[in-house]
This record gives structure tokens, sequence and C-alpha cells, in this order.
């Protein structure tokens, strides 16, 4: 099994910003009726979700939670040596967005920068990649930016997918230290899935797919374009491969539900996270959930959970079970100590990069 252990690197920090703009699934109501918006609310516990503004990008969102975390700690930046972006909204096709950050956020030469295009793993995944470069490596410090817009890919009528989504963007810092700890992970992917979320066009398969809006066997309306989520294929996998890795994470490190102060979970909705607490015999006060607030934001969705909950905590050190899993499929397990005086409050923010908007030769 890919299971990876990393001696004496931590996370030292988290920030995470969501966009200013709320959106309660109440407002779905003359769209979708109230029997309908009610039904949603109660079985995924999503009241409402952060989406961006059309000039707002994943990487505003990313750009906002990174600075806030260098400048809180007030770091040297030329002391990042790895800088890694994991999302599916990138800024552009080219360049990999990772180096448009490595400007805005001003860091040094001496930076290994690249894009990961992952989704709901993308943190558990962006941590394990940034925490074996730095063990390989004679660099010190490695910052995964983990943004997604996920807002911009559902299609408004389709019922399964508008109400679920939302916008966010998170920055983990990472740091070799001497105090002795260790990072340990285990990781599986099944690309046999690969259609069971999956936005069909737009990517180089097929470059000039039709933009109509059609009705799809599951009953909902969306164009090629649009995120298309298999819900039965998805929680077949929740119920079986992802609560089979947790076990057999848990077995591979002989622990317990009970060595571990919290567990995070992509954030998908309420009733899978019931369903993984029962399997798993997670106490419910155990499991933390933050997307009553924010929805469903892909990659981020761990780092978010972590800061809505912990970011005004008082200092103390927890042991965490973190557990991404989704588009591709991709999912991994990722246990941690993190000490709570480094995770900050998520904030709000409508700031986007005017900078990088192109519409043609005159704005080079």
């Amino acid at each position: 099994m890919p299971y990876f252990k990393y001696t004496n690197i931590e996370i030292t920090g988290l920030a995470s910003a969501v966009p200013a703009n709320a959106v309660p699934t109440d407002s779905f109501i003359p769209l979708f009726g109230e029997e309908a918006v009610r039904q949603f609310q109660e079985m995924t516990g999503i009241l409402e979700f952060r989406k961006t503004r059309p000039e707002q990008t994943a990487s505003d969102l990313g750009f906002v939670a990174a600075e806030r975390l260098l400048s809180e700690q007030a770091l040297d930046r030329e002391s990042i040596g790895v800088l890694i972006f994991v999302s599916h909204s990138t800024d552009y096709r080219r360049p990999g967005t990772a180096f448009v950050l490595h400007k805005r956020l001003g860091l040094g030469k001496e930076c290994f920068a690249f894009d990961v295009g992952l989704g709901c793993s993308g943190f558990v995944s962006g941590v394990n990649l940034a925490c074996s470069l730095l063990q390989n490596s004679d660099r010190d410090r490695a910052l995964v930016i983990v943004a997604e817009t996920v807002s911009k890919l559902t299609y408004p009528e389709d019922k399964s997918t508008a109400m679920a989504f939302g916008d966010a963007g998170s920055a983990i810092l990472l740091e070799k230290t001497d105090r002795g700890t260790a990072l340990t992970g285990l990781f599986r992917s099944d690309g046999n899935q690969y259609k069971s979320i999956i936005v069909p066009a737009g990517g180089f398969r097929n470059l000039e797919a039709s933009d109509e809006a059609r009705v799809w066997a599951d009953g909902n309306t969306r164009t090629l374009y649009n995120t298309h989520v298999d819900g039965t294929a998805v929680f077949q996998f929740i119920l079986s491969d992802v609560i089979d890795l947790v076990k057999d994470y848990m077995e591979k490190t002989a622990s317990t539900v009970d060595d571990y102060d919290c567990f995070v979970f992509h954030q998908t909705n309420e009733f899978h996270h019931k369903q993984i607490a029962r399997k798993l015999k997670i106490p419910m006060e155990k499991m933390q959930m933050s997307m009553k607030g924010y929805g469903n934001t892909s990659g981020p969705s761990i780092s978010l959970t972590l800061c809505d909950k912990y970011g005004q905590a008082a200092d103390s050190d927890i042991r965490a079970l973190l557990c991404g899993f989704g588009v591709g499929f991709s999912w991994g397990a990722l246990a941690a100590t993190l000490k709570t005086g480094t995770i900050l409050p998520v904030v709000e923010t409508d700031d986007y990069f005017a900078e990088g908007i192109i519409n043609g030769p005159e704005d080079f």
C-alpha cells in the first residue's frame, strides 16, 4: 500500500479565505420549490455557500490566505523553497497558476513552484507532496495553496449541484523541525471511476463541445461544461473505499479512534459524515463539519473546516486525522499534530488580481 512517513516535518500554519458573497440555499426555493430545498438542507446540512464574483478566481482566494499566513508569521519569503498550487480552477491553461502566485507573494527564485490538478483529495495529497520534497531536499519551508471555485462550474438549474458547491481557498505552511514529530499518510486511486465526477468539456479532449443545456439521465439539466456527479457511485465509494482506507491506516499505524482529538473528512454532506462516523465508531463530537455555512468546497474543505473550528481557539496541541476523497477517484488519509495557535480564522474577501485579466494585446 502507498504508505508515507515523514519525520521532523510539521504543519506550522493554516489560513483560509472565502468570498464575501454568501448564497443561502433558501434562495433556491423559487426555482426548485420549498419541499425540494428543505429535503436538501435536511440531508446535506448545507444552509449557505460562498460564491466568487465574476472576476475573482481560486488563486485570488488562495493568495489572500497565503499572504495573511506569511504576514502573520513575519516569514522571510526567500525561505519558501516549495510552492504547490492544488486546484482544478486554474487562472489560465498556461502558465501554471503557481507562477502567478509566486509573483504575487513575492517569493524568491530559489523556489520549486508547480501546479497539481487534484480536487477533493487536494489537501492531503498536496501536504504529502510538500513533505516529500522537503524531506529529500535542502529546503526548510513549503507553502501549499489549495483553492477552488466550484460554483463557477455548476449549472444554475441543476438541483444536484447548484445548492451544494461553494468557493474557498487555503494556505498550508510546512516546516522542518527538530522535535521528532511525524506526518504519516495512506493514499489510493481508482481511475476506473473517472466519469463519476467530471466536467466533460473545456479540456483538450473536447475543445469545441456544444454548450447547449440538456436533461441528463439523472433528470437534471446541465451542459457539458458543468460538473456532473454520479451520486450513487460517490456514496458507494465513501461507504466502501474511503472507510476501508481509514481502517487500513489505523491498522498500519496501530492507532484507534481514541488516539485522535478530531477527524476532518472532505466536506461532502452531513448524511455522508454520519454514515462514516457510524461505520468507524467515531463520536460525532469528534467529527468536525463546516458545510453548513460553506457547502462543499472540494480541495480546501479540510483546511477550511480546521480554520472554522480552531481559528480562534486557545493554543494547544491536537491530534487530527484528515481524510480527503473524491474526483478521480482519489483518496487519502493523513495524521498530524496541529498547534491550534497557528490556525487562523476564516476571512472574507472580494479582492481579485486585476493585472491578471488579459482581454487583448493591449493588456501586455
